[in-house]
This record gives C-alpha cells, structure tokens and sequence, in this order.
C-alpha cells in the first residue's frame, strides 16, 4: 500500500508494507486514488516526493500474484491487466500540475524504474540501490509505454542499450554520468534531506501547475501520445 501526507507545499507519497513494493493491482490502485488526492489539493508550489521503506524502491509488476492465477493463460491474463492498470498511473505522474521527485532510497526494478522514471527528478542512495530491467531474462517483452518512456527520458541510446537489452544493474553515480539520476546521496536520511531541500527550491517558484503540466507533457511528446495525453492551449496569465 502507500501512504499519503501533506506537509505545507510538499505532498509525501510513501509506498510501505513488505520490502518489495511490487506492483499489483492493489498498490497500483493505491497510488492512483492517492495521485487523485494530491492532483485535486495541487496549489502553485506544490511538489510531489515519492519515496518507500525498505529494501527496494519498488520490485516491479507483482508476478507472484499473476503466477498465482495456476495456469498459464490465467498468469498471462493477470500480467495484461497489471500493465493495463498501470499506464494511467504513469499518465498521472506526467500530467500532474507540479513538479515530481523520486526519492530512491533502495532498488527500483523493471516496472519499479519505469515507476521512478515517470518523475521529474530522481534522487538516489550512494552506497546502496540499483536502477535495472530485467525483463529479458524473465522473457518478457515491454509495453508500448514503457519504450515510450524510456526513449523520452534517456539521452543515451547507448545507456538504453545496457540498461534493456543486457539487463545491466546501474548505481547511483553511474546513473548521475548517465543523466537519468539528478544526484546521490549516503543514505536513506541523505536521499529524503536532498529531495525536501530540492522540493523547496521548486516550491519557491510557485509555478502555476496546469502550465507546468502542459510544458511537461509537451517535453515528451512520444510518450504523452502513447498515453493519450493530450495537450491544451492555456492563456497567459501573466502578461
């Protein structure tokens, strides 16, 4: 499950429970009830920080439960519809009206990166963490949005390479070379100072968030199309 609590300009995302934060139907709906909450009270200079307990940031789609169906195609079906629930989740968070952090405090796998990747920022662990995909070796392919995704946010095609299609496991200072981690920090205490501290910065701004969204979507138009977001015009409010 997840956890949700507004502290002034900062709503704090918390996924808790068991160490894996797989994401199943019930996680997935979780969050989404609660990005429904954060959207509905956004003000300019809200932030959004996403953060978890635990070993990892989030394990990826829970396959324990698709497996539990005790068929193949009952398995099959239950993975289909993970990935069904999970696209809008991904709309959300580049649609939210204001800016985003993911504070990755442990391993954000597969599912779980493409999780922390749908933020504006990424923060992680120095000293512990990994950022992987590890669907080739499960003989999994990807979504239409998860390539969307990737493609949008990661410079590097040769990074992209590594990362898919050898499965390789990414520290954090290795993510910062890449430009998909803003920085690293020793820590579980470290990683939660530096997202409060960048938060407050973007806060300071008091970015008017249904331009922010617009701008943000407008940023990753590959996969804001996948998604079915579509942009609209906004008038200029301060001219």
């Amino acid at each position: 499950m997840c956890t949700l609590e507004k502290r002034g300009n900062f709503f704090i995302l918390t996924l808790t429970g068991d160490d894996d934060h797989r994401l199943g139907p019930s996680l997935i709906n979780s969050i989404l009830k609660a990005l429904s909450q954060v959207k509905a009270q956004a003000t300019p200079g809200s932030v959004l920080i996403t953060t978890s307990h635990g070993k990892f940031f989030s394990n990826g789609f829970d396959l324990p439960w698709a497996l539990a169906a005790g068929s193949i195609s009952g398995a099959r079906d239950r993975l289909n519809h993970i990935i069904q629930i999970f696209k809008p989740l991904v709309a959300q968070l580049l649609s939210l009206p204001m800016p985003t952090i993911a504070a990755i405090a442990g391993h954000a796998a597969a599912a779980g990166f493409a999780l922390a990747l749908s933020h504006d920022y990424l923060i992680m662990r120095s000293d512990r963490g990994v950022l992987y995909m590890r669907e080739l070796d499960l003989g999994l392919t990807l979504p239409d949005y998860f390539t969307a995704l990737f493609m949008s946010k990661m410079g590097s095609s040769l990074a992209m390479r590594d990362l898919i299609l050898r499965g390789m496991k990414v520290r954090g200072e290795a993510a910062v070379r890449i430009g998909v981690v803003e920085s690293t920090h020793h820590g579980e205490d470290g990683v939660a100072n530096a997202a409060v501290q960048l938060g407050e910065q973007l806060a300071a701004r008091k970015w008017d968030g249904e331009v922010y969204a617009e701008i943000r979507k407008s940023l990753y138009p590959e996969v804001s199309e996948v998604l079915g977001l579509r942009g609209k015009a906004i008038s200029i409010s301060k001219l």
